[in-house]
């Protein structure tokens, strides 16, 4: 597929960099009931989102999942957020960003909007569950958005740590972009109309400028990133990683030379990622990941 661009978009991608973002889980996965609809209590569907969880004294927070562009609150998942049940935490997971016309690809709709989704998302698990903090676990754009959140929507309070596997923490090249665009042809090949988050999340964006000013990271959050180098769709894959106190980066590659996870593959599939993801969300009992986690 060719990329077209509106002239409007054409002029603003038309930079040494340009677009980003994220899940493609649809195109990888089976055509099943959850990859047309996403519905709201995926209990069935591995465990996750029970409502009725408590968070137990060696897991007391619970785990909040946000899906990246084009995702869902059960596609996204089906590989951690099982993984994370039979740990014994409390794991929820939300859809956002959704636009009128595109009833199958959520994380679209702007990402201040989206952010304060997570943020009315987080309060609903909160109460839910009768605690003060949730730990945030997002994939591409879901591992980005909830920054926001966290800088500009009173998120900080209420967040204990936040992981991003494979984030689109300062945007993306026309790489990422194409790579990503050639996954999804039914949704329309002119960039500008597809979305705005996919514009927001361009490197060098009004968005990204104003969400990275003054630093990553805001006080009282840990951070984790968790990346490969062979992501096809948040390039350069480095461009992932945050800088700042409680800032843990991961390459996969360092921990294992021969793991040839791609932008898809780390979230739904990498035990790897699932390890270094339980480490981060339970550092006190984290365990060496290796080749074999």
């Amino acid at each position: 597929m060719k990329l077209k661009l509106s002239a409007s978009s054409a002029q603003r991608v038309r930079r040494p960099a340009a677009v980003v973002a994220m899940t493609v889980v649809v195109a990888a996965l089976p055509v099943t009931a959850t990859a047309t609809a996403a519905p709201t209590d995926t209990r069935a569907a591995g465990g996750w989102n029970d409502y009725s969880c408590k968070p137990s004294t060696a897991h007391p927070r619970p785990v909040v999942l946000v899906h990246g562009t084009f995702g869902n609150s059960v596609d996204n998942w089906v590989g951690l957020a099982p993984y994370l049940v039979e740990r014994g935490y409390c794991v929820f997971s939300l859809d956002y960003g959704q636009l009128p016309g595109k009833p199958f690809f959520h994380g679209l709709g702007p990402i201040e909007e989206s952010a304060k989704q997570l943020g009315t998302y987080v309060d609903k698990v909160r109460q839910a569950t009768g605690t003060q903090k949730v730990d945030l676990v997002g994939h591409s754009q879901g591992g980005m958005m909830p920054r926001q959140y966290l800088k500009f929507g009173g998120g900080a309070e209420k967040v204990n740590a936040l992981v991003g596997i494979a984030p689109s923490n300062h945007g993306t090249t026309l790489s990422g972009l194409s790579k990503l665009a050639d996954q999804f042809p039914p949704v329309g090949d002119v960039v500008g109309d597809i979305g705005p988050a996919l514009l927001q999340q361009m490197e060098g964006s009004d968005f990204l400028k104003k969400l990275n000013a003054g630093g990553d990271t805001v006080p009282g959050v840990k951070y984790t990133v968790i990346a490969t180098k062979y992501d096809e769709v948040v390039t350069p894959y480095k461009s992932q990683f945050l800088d700042g106190p409680g800032v843990k980066n991961v390459t996969l590659q360092d921990l294992c030379p021969v793991n040839v996870s791609e932008h898809l593959a780390i979230a739904l599939a990498d035990r790897m990622a699932f390890h270094e993801t339980a480490n981060a969300l339970d550092p006190a009992h984290a365990s060496p990941t290796t080749c074999v986690s």
